[in-house]
């Protein structure tokens, strides 16, 4: 048995699934989270995928649930995620962790049949993960009720709020019983998701996991500071270069990423767009353009592009930089994988200039001026212009926020078209 998990107070049948997946030592969110979660205190997660987040909720669910009767198979726990693949993974995540339990669960999404997810709540389930649209549709057909939850999740909550998910959140959570223990999970915090914790949650342990270290020293990081109606021309003749072989663009809207692409279509580049008003099918297609070289461009928005894990990246650009420094970690480790160098290229036009001023704080270090290298676009400025030009102007803009930020700020759902 191995002692990272034991040390937690886990139950022996949850200890033997961890050794049957060779989980032998804990992640740095599940040491962090689940003493506390095992302890009844609500959560406040910030980590990426891949950092083991699920196991950091799922293992004290099975843990509390294993000792208490089902009773009549009420769902006890409920885990809501964005997307059906998430939900899904999140679904066998819990099989594997539960073999040696006596719990049900059931995984709830929409696009499909809701017949055999109906048979299965009939059946009675311990625990539900589900995507909020079709849990909300059967709840309102009157085929589950929630009112035996115990403990509530909330996964990758800033991705629900990019696919206009939070109202449906918070009818859900209406729902359920006041009395509950609460779990939210993010890898970011905008406002929005910060005023939803504020919700749902009572008093609760922040634990974070700081983004994976980037291997900044194989990545050649620079700047460019031009005008934001030039950006798209001057990365067009950037891409005259065939040294920029494959190219993931990253904006900071939907709407960015569709034009963006278009115009580099109209432009003779191949590109494609990527973000969360895409299908999962054209999402898997645009992909597949690109990790086959079809595509040699791929316009994505940052929730859109999380799980993209494509060897031979050759250069990132921030066509927009991220309202969110730790977004610019995430963006340009797309690129010098598997040992390989890459370039991460930033355009930073005059109302992103705090965004710039916020990530060098993160990076901890200045990007370097690329004004001598841009190459001669007839619509912006010169080199020599865009360059001096910034640096008259920016300690003018020290104390005032960027003026682009709060183009994203809205409704729920009118946030979801706008932000991503």
């Amino acid at each position: 048995m191995t002692d990272g998990f034991s040390g937690f107070g886990l139950a022996e049948p949850i200890l033997r699934a961890l050794d049957a997946r060779d989980h032998k030592t804990p992640t740095p969110i599940q040491a962090q989270a689940i003493p506390h979660a095992m302890a009844g205190r609500d959560i406040l997660g910030i980590a990426q995928t891949g950092t083991g987040k699920t196991g950091a909720f799922a293992l004290p669910i099975l843990e509390q649930l294993s000792r208490e009767a089902g009773g009549s198979r009420q769902p006890r726990a409920l885990v809501l995620a964005p997307t059906r693949e998430l939900a899904i993974q999140i679904g066998d995540d819990f099989k594997a962790y539960a073999q040696n339990l006596r719990l049900r669960h059931s995984v709830i999404f929409g696009g499909v049949n809701q017949r055999p997810q109906v048979s299965a709540l009939a059946r009675g389930v311990d625990i539900i993960i589900a995507t909020p649209g079709r849990l909300l549709d059967l709840m309102n057909q009157r085929h589950l009720v929630l009112d035996s939850i115990q403990m509530l999740v909330l996964d990758e909550a800033d991705r629900m709020l990019d696919m206009g998910f939070v109202r449906d959140v918070r009818k859900i959570i209406a729902a359920l019983p006041r009395e509950r223990q609460s779990a939210l999970f993010s890898a970011t915090m905008p406002s929005e998701i910060g005023r939803l914790a504020g919700e749902i949650l009572r008093d609760p342990i922040r634990v974070e996991v700081a983004p994976q270290a980037t291997p900044v020293e194989r990545i050649a990081q620079s700047v460019y500071h031009v005008e934001a109606g030039a950006k798209t021309a001057l990365l067009a003749e950037m891409l005259s270069d065939q040294a920029l072989e494959r190219v993931i663009v990253f904006s900071r809207t939907k709407h960015k990423a569709n034009r963006v692409a278009g115009d580099l279509m109209k432009r003779g580049i191949e590109a494609e767009a990527i973000h969360g008003n895409k299908s999962q099918n054209a999402r898997q297609r645009a992909l597949a353009r690109f990790r086959t070289g079809e595509a040699r461009v791929l316009v994505a928005t940052d929730i859109a592009a999380r799980g993209i894990d494509i060897d031979g990246v050759t250069h990132v650009v921030n066509y927009e930089l991220p309202n969110e420094p730790e977004s610019y970690v995430h963006r340009i480790g797309r690129t010098a994988r598997a040992g390989a160098d890459g370039a991460a290229i930033s355009f930073c036009d005059p109302s992103e200039r705090a965004y710039l001023r916020d990530i060098e704080r993160v990076i901890r270090r200045p990007l370097a001026l690329a004004g001598g290298e841009v190459p001669e676009v007839t619509e912006a400025p010169s080199a020599g212009e865009r360059e001096n030009g910034a640096r008259k102007r920016r300690p003018r803009r020290r104390n005032r926020g960027p003026r682009n930020g709060s183009q994203s700020r809205g409704n729920a759902r009118g946030r979801a078209e706008a932000s991503a």
